[in-house]
């Protein structure tokens, strides 16, 4: 009886609030953590997608399956895919995942993730290793945690996965690609990733997982590196683009 005083004094003087509109959660709130009317205003990633950085393609480009911007530049991985876009709500639980150490949003997040794979069927079948894009060890002690592996590890578990975070590494720090313009991101993240000595990795078919993807910069470069080791196809799948 104590313990549910205390619980109900603590949702009083502390009252949980939705990490979007900051408004205080009602019952039908989403894990405790977004409302529901937040949660209605997150915008899904729609078919039909370019063939390679996986946005959605306007109705002049459906004839031809590859974007505007993919066309201009070839990118290493194979494909790319993500669920959602980075707007309003979604972008918004993104930062506070990332740089508010709210590292308990990787599991609804990664939730989006999981329901695409179902939805579009991705090949899970076909992966041999699940790769989260490593954080520099220096950024990685500033942020306590890789949202790219808590994404990976719950994708993992719901498709019985093995999760490869000892396998790709971040040779040098480079600047966030946040404020770059698209030559500056690629020229910034050029030889910044390095794999493992001494592991097989031929013919390994991998999935890459990030939080987002904006120009791919960063993932193409993470899959040149896996491609140089000799892994096979290499798909990306981010929460936004």
């Amino acid at each position: 009886m104590l313990g549910s005083f205390l619980k109900n004094l603590a949702e009083i003087v502390y009252p949980k609030i939705c990490l979007s509109c900051k408004k205080k959660l009602g019952v039908s709130s989403i894990d405790s953590v977004i409302c529901k009317h937040c949660w209605e205003k997150i915008e899904r990633n729609k078919p039909p997608f370019c063939h390679s950085c996986g946005r959605n393609l306007k109705k002049s480009r459906i004839t031809k399956g590859i974007c505007p911007q993919c066309l201009k530049g070839k990118l290493h991985f194979d494909r790319a895919f993500s669920p959602c876009l980075y707007t309003g709500t979604t972008k918004e639980l993104i930062q506070q995942f990332k740089y508010n150490r709210k590292d308990y949003l990787g599991s609804t997040l990664s939730g989006f993730m999981i329901d695409f794979i179902k939805e579009y069927n991705l090949p899970m079948e076909h992966i041999d290793l699940v790769v989260p894009i490593p954080l520099h060890s220096s950024r990685l002690r500033e942020r306590e945690f890789n949202q790219a592996q808590i994404l990976s590890s719950n994708i993992c578990k719901e498709f019985k996965k093995n999760l490869s975070n000892d396998i790709l590494f971040r040779s040098r720090r480079t600047k966030t690609q946040t404020e770059l313009s698209t030559e500056e991101r690629l020229s910034n993240i050029v030889g910044s990733f390095t794999t493992a000595k001494g592991i097989n990795l031929k013919g390994k078919n991998i999935l890459l997982i990030d939080d987002v993807i904006t120009t791919g910069a960063t993932s193409s470069e993470a899959a040149l590196s896996l491609k140089k080791a000799g892994c096979g196809i290499v798909f990306v799948l981010t929460l936004a683009n």
